[in-house]
């Protein structure tokens, strides 16, 4: 889904200005990181100014096709600066349900195995792992078919478990967003099949627009019923919150809406209890999908990055 390449680079950089938690990695060679340096080449000095509030905050790398190599690498260059990496597990099968994210581990014991390659890469190091965005929601929504469901929640419940056992790992199972799956009710039962108990705690509003106060509300509801499992929030994308007057099912409401805005800086000192950390788990300006004038799901599309910086973002 995302950029596959290992960090080509491992120094320390500055990140005194507009950043986050300083606990948290940021890669130097993101593509907003590159997108800045060939715009001052370019003289778009004002340009590569704003794409900074993108560039100098730490994001989620999203893990997909060789895990292994692809997470030593990234975790390796984070412990060389004395920070923590996010990275988003994203490789469930059948995901997204064959839509603009289509793809994952071809069946359950490839996937086992794909796991394993992702908790050898962090091996006793530290990491934040945002696990399988959407894959719990789209079960309960029914985009996933009732006879995949069991499969599902048993891939996830070893999922959190092996990544649980690392030494250094914190792991939060994705719970959707609160325009999703409105009655968190729904949610509990799968959470559980799906291994919730074991993990840190679950992830809401990822690659989506809720307000931060709305998923926290949201979540604050979903953890009672969890026995007070804490949580994280994508704040990536939330400044402006979603586009009003469109269900959150429709396309234009989640796949690239105009109009957005960079969300609160990421964090692990959010100052609410039980909220862990505001993350940006989706990279900001890389598309949702084909849609809205985008390109692929996952693909850097420099326009787009810039409006979500001209509106947001510290």
């Amino acid at each position: 889904m995302i950029d596959q390449q290992p960090p080509q680079s491992r120094q320390r950089m500055d990140h005194t200005l507009r950043t986050g938690h300083p606990d948290l990695w940021v890669n130097p060679e993101t593509p907003a990181a590159r997108q800045v340096r060939q715009w001052q080449l370019e003289g778009r000095t004002a340009d590569a100014g704003l794409l900074r509030r993108i560039a100098e905050q730490p994001v989620a790398e999203w893990i997909g096709d060789h895990p292994e190599t692809r997470v030593d690498a990234i975790v390796d260059a984070a412990e060389r600066a004395g920070r923590t990496p996010v990275l988003a597990a994203y490789h469930i099968p059948y995901r997204d349900c064959g839509n603009h994210s289509a793809g994952g581990a071809g069946d359950a014991a490839a996937y086992r195995q794909w796991i394993r390659a992702v908790a050898a890469g962090i091996g006793s190091r530290r990491a934040i792992v945002v696990l399988e965005p959407d894959a719990v929601a789209q079960a309960v929504d029914g985009c996933v078919p009732e006879q995949l469901r069991p499969q599902r929640f048993a891939l996830l419940k070893d999922a959190v478990g092996t990544l649980s056992a690392l030494p250094a790992a914190r792991v939060y199972l994705d719970a959707g967003h609160p325009d999703w799956i409105k009655d968190t009710a729904r949610l509990v039962e799968p959470l559980r099949l799906s291994g919730v108990d074991a993990a840190d705690g679950f992830a809401l509003n990822v690659s989506n627009f809720q307000l931060t106060r709305t998923s926290e509300e949201y979540g604050r509801r979903l953890s009672q019923a969890l026995g007070g499992k804490p949580f994280v929030i994508d704040t990536s994308r939330n400044g402006n919150g979603p586009v009003q007057g469109v269900p959150a099912s429709e396309e234009r409401a989640w796949c690239n809406p105009p109009g957005r805005a960079l969300g609160e800086l990421p964090t692990l000192r959010t100052g609410r209890p039980g909220v862990d950390a505001f993350l940006w788990v989706k990279r900001p300006g890389e598309s949702d999908g084909t849609c809205n004038g985008g390109p692929p799901a996952g693909d850097w599309w420099p326009r787009y990055a810039l409006d979500l910086a001209r509106t947001g973002g510290g």
